[in-house]
């Protein structure tokens, strides 16, 4: 028995809830409900994975006590539409963050990601939150088709709560380091209630528009310099925004526009430095 609960808006909403205090991984597990019948709109949560997955296929390390949670829904919206879950999941954990964290340490601003200061808490696109610049929480879509022709969607989102993985090559934080004294339950329930309300702003994906307005409000970056990597190469400019597909809009040195769809992105001096 562990002791995460959905927040009242989430139970109201009629969604559901298993929790672990361990567990291999949140996504496979709700992936695994998807086939064997399960109709969505259901959490896994848990204090602790043992074979967490971030991007690109990458190990995520969840220590004890953080936050591994899973939503499982079977969205309308076609894969295209569903594939800016990952922006309501980014909106929601900033919502939930503000409402549990002491007044004044969550600061809302477009500024760049470097000397952040205050504990200001951040958007990174495409699916990292960042705190004074450092690695807070991180989410991933993983959609599986069912035999019925329609698309199951686990929605992966981890926060670090009581403690940083160590050894990564990028900065990263906790809410304790942070001087925040919270639980993984306590950021579950924060969450559950947040994400019923920018889900229903995303209205099936007709509302993508109005989530990426708030996302935008809060990112991290925006008017930097940003090198973004992909396969090998590094392409360096000014981020200027999000588009309305969600898409990474860079100014490049030669002034072009470039749109971006996946890749690593590194602001302020790593994103400056010339190799």
């Amino acid at each position: 028995m562990t002791d995460f609960a959905l927040g009242p808006k989430a139970r109201a909403a009629g969604y559901r809830l298993r929790g672990y205090d361990s567990i291999g991984s949140t996504n496979a597990e709700a992936l695994a409900a998807a086939t064997a019948g399960d109709p969505g709109g259901i959490w896994f949560a848990a204090r602790q994975q043992t074979a967490g997955r971030g991007r690109r296929g990458r190990q995520w390390i969840n220590p004890h006590g953080n936050l591994a949670a899973t939503l499982l829904i079977i969205p309308e919206s076609d894969p295209t539409s569903a594939a800016t879950l990952g922006f309501v999941a980014g909106v929601s954990l900033n919502r939930a963050l503000s409402a549990i964290l002491p007044d004044g340490m969550v600061k809302i601003g477009i500024d760049g990601a470097d000397g952040l200061g205050g504990g200001r808490i951040a958007l990174k696109w495409p699916n990292d939150v960042l705190a004074d610049g450092a690695k807070l929480a991180g989410i991933l879509l993983e959609a599986s088709k069912l035999p019925n022709g329609r698309q199951a969607v686990a929605i992966g989102i981890g926060v670090n709560v009581v403690a940083a993985p160590e050894g990564l090559p990028y900065p990263a934080t906790s809410l304790a380091a942070l001087g925040a004294s919270r639980t993984a339950e306590d950021v579950f329930d924060a969450l559950s209630d947040a994400w019923v309300d920018t889900f229903g702003m995303w209205n099936d994906g007709r509302g993508i528009g109005d989530v990426l307005t708030h996302w935008r409000a809060s990112a991290a970056g925006i008017g930097a310099p940003v090198a973004v990597q992909q396969d090998g190469d590094v392409l360096r400019g000014i981020f200027e925004t999000i588009d309305d597909d969600g898409r990474l809009i860079i100014r490049a040195d030669d002034n072009r526009r470039i749109a971006i769809t996946a890749g690593d992105v590194h602001f302020g001096a790593t994103a400056s430095a010339r190799s």
